[in-house]
């Protein structure tokens, strides 16, 4: 395998590599980050529709803060879920993978990790040596090609080690990915044969959030990739399905904290630094 070129993605002396011709399974990324000149990183991660992996190879860990929870993290495992994430360290040189909550769900065993108590969870305490050793592994190969390797034998390992998602509650996420969160939850139960409760159920155990935040999360980071573009708050609001402008604003505010004009500044200024 070959790794794609590192990309300029923040301040000089940050790269990112991806794989060449992307992962052999179906909804899954990767990526590696590398802090080449020490610059350090302070981020404000926004809720994505996805499970996120990071693995961190430096020699320290990652400062992760979300709501009232602190700690320091070598690996982090993230579901669906709501508000800003913050992420420090020093040194940074890690590899993430981006799931789908299915894909997650059947290979990593990390999602909903409400179920771990709360919206991130170390890996250490869920994979145990495994998790260690692949650090390991991923800290002495030789370049980022190695690494995704060995990534993708990994998950190649764990294909199917987790349950096997209801295929009602998968029809229903990919129908609401496919609707881009344009969904009636009564719409959604009609068309598995199942009751709201039973979906509601069901959805929620397994994603790891309600049909319907889960619509409201797909439906807000198409609203971001908008506002990240420019896009005048009116038009993305109409693009998105939102019923006016002050409907975006509480979505917003409920994901992000923060106002549609805050959150186009700040990706803005992000930009700006890539």
């Amino acid at each position: 395998m070959k790794a794609d070129p590192p990309e300029a993605w923040a301040p000089t002396g940050w790269e990112v590599a991806r794989p060449v011709g992307g992962v052999p399974f179906a909804g899954v990324e990767m990526a590696g980050f590398r802090d080449r000149d020490a610059l350090g990183l302070d981020a404000r991660v926004l809720p994505h529709p996805v499970v996120t992996v990071v693995l961190e190879l430096g020699e320290d860990p990652l400062n992760v803060e979300k709501a009232d929870d602190k700690r320091e993290l070598r690996s982090i495992g993230a579901g669906l879920s709501l508000g800003r994430t913050r992420i420090q360290g020093r040194g940074i040189d890690c590899v993430e993978i981006r799931l789908s909550p299915v894909t997650a769900y059947a290979t990593l065993d990390v999602s909903p990790p409400d179920r771990e108590g709360g919206a991130v969870i170390d890996l250490a305490h869920l994979w145990g040596r495994q998790e260690a050793l692949l650090r390991e592994q991923l800290w002495a190969a030789p370049g980022w090609a190695a690494r995704f390797a060995l990534l993708e034998e990994f998950l190649a390992e764990r294909l199917g080690a987790g349950a096997a998602m209801d295929p009602e509650v998968v029809a229903a996420w990919r129908h609401i990915v496919a609707r881009q969160g344009q969904v009636r939850v009564g719409d959604l139960a009609a068309s598995c044969g199942w009751s709201r409760k039973r979906l509601w159920s069901r959805f929620g155990a397994q994603i790891g959030m309600t049909p319907k935040r889960a619509a409201m999360l797909v439906r807000f980071d198409r609203a971001v990739r908008g506002l990240s573009a420019g896009r005048d708050t009116a038009e993305v609001a109409s693009a998105c399905g939102y019923a006016d402008q002050p409907h975006l604003h509480r979505d917003v505010r409920h994901f992000a904290a923060c106002t549609p004009a805050e959150l186009s500044l700040s990706a803005g200024e992000h930009s700006s630094k890539t």
